[in-house]
C-alpha cells in the first residue's frame, strides 16, 4: 500500500509526548504544571507536553519539551507509558508517549513559553484538575519512581551533588510515604556503595557537624537499596 493510500482514520492519529517531572521540595514530592492559556483546555493545568515532530525521535521530543516548555535541561529522564484513550484530547484522536524526570530543585528554574500563562510546582497529593489524561500520568510515574528507588539508584536526580545521609533518607522517605529505620538504612547504603563520603562537614547553627555525602555514580545503575 502507498503512503497517499493510506486509510484517512491512520493518518489523523498524532503522536504526542507529556513529561511528568518530580522533585522533592519542602517536605514533599511535587509535580511541575504549567497553566494552558489558550485554546479548549484555557485556564488548566497540565503536564509539560506536546506533538513529536517528524524529525525527531521520541526521546528527542521529551528532551525538546523539558527545554522548551519548562526550563530544564540535562536532567534524569526515562519513557514511563503510552497512554491512547480514544477520548484524551477533544481536539483530536492523539496517543502520548509519557516520560518521568527528576530533578534537583536548586538548579532548576522552571520558565515557560507565552501558549502557557503560568507554571509552578504543585504537591502530587495536592493537585488540581488537570487537563488531559494528565492526572493518571502522574499516577503512574509516582508508582514507578516509587518502585523504581527500591532497586535502583535514580535518587541521585533529586539530590544536589553534597548531601548529609538524613537529607537522602528524608527524600526516601517522603516519596515512599512511610518511615524507615534510620540505623538500618544507613547500614544498607553504606554497604552497597551508594553514596561516598566527600571529607566535608556541615555546620548549621546549633546543630551538630553533619558529615556530606555523595552518590557514588551520577548515572542510572542497578542496586538493591531497600
Amino acid at each position: 500500500m502507498k503512503k497517499t493510500d493510506m486509510p484517512q482514520y491512520f493518518q489523523s492519529i498524532l503522536i504526542a509526548v507529556d513529561t511528568a517531572i518530580f522533585s522533592v521540595i519542602d517536605g514533599a514530592l511535587r509535580v511541575l504544571l504549567i497553566r494552558i492559556g489558550s485554546g479548549p483546555y484555557k485556564g488548566k493545568w497540565a503536564l509539560p507536553g506536546g506533538l513529536v515532530r517528524p524529525e525527531e525521535s521520541l526521546d528527542q521530543a521529551a528532551e525538546r519539551v523539558l527545554s522548551e516548555k519548562a526550563g530544564v535541561d540535562d536532567i534524569y529522564l526515562e519513557q514511563l507509558y503510552a497512554f491512547g484513550g480514544v477520548d484524551r484530547d477533544v481536539r483530536g484522536r492523539s496517543v502520548s508517549v509519557a516520560y518521568f524526570a527528576l530533578v534537583n530543585s536548586d538548579r532548576c528554574l522552571p520558565a515557560t513559553i507565552e501558549y502557557y500563562s503560568d507554571i509552578a510546582w504543585y504537591d502530587t497529593a495536592k493537585l488540581p484538575k488537570l487537563a488531559f489524561d494528565h492526572t493518571k500520568i502522574v499516577s503512574v510515574g509516582i508508582d514507578r519512581l516509587r518502585n523504581k528507588l527500591g532497586y535502583s539508584n535514580i535518587a541521585y536526580g533529586l539530590l544536589p551533588k553534597e548531601f548529609t545521609l538524613t537529607e537522602l533518607q528524608t527524600a526516601y522517605e517522603i516519596i515512599l510515604g512511610h518511615e524507615l529505620d534510620k540505623r538500618n538504612f544507613r547500614k544498607k547504603i553504606l554497604d552497597i556503595d551508594l553514596v561516598k563520603e566527600t571529607g566535608k562537614i556541615r555546620k548549621s547553627g546549633q546543630s551538630r557537624p553533619a558529615r556530606l555525602y555523595s552518590f557514588s555514580e551520577r548515572k542510572p545503575k542497578i542496586v538493591d537499596v531497600l
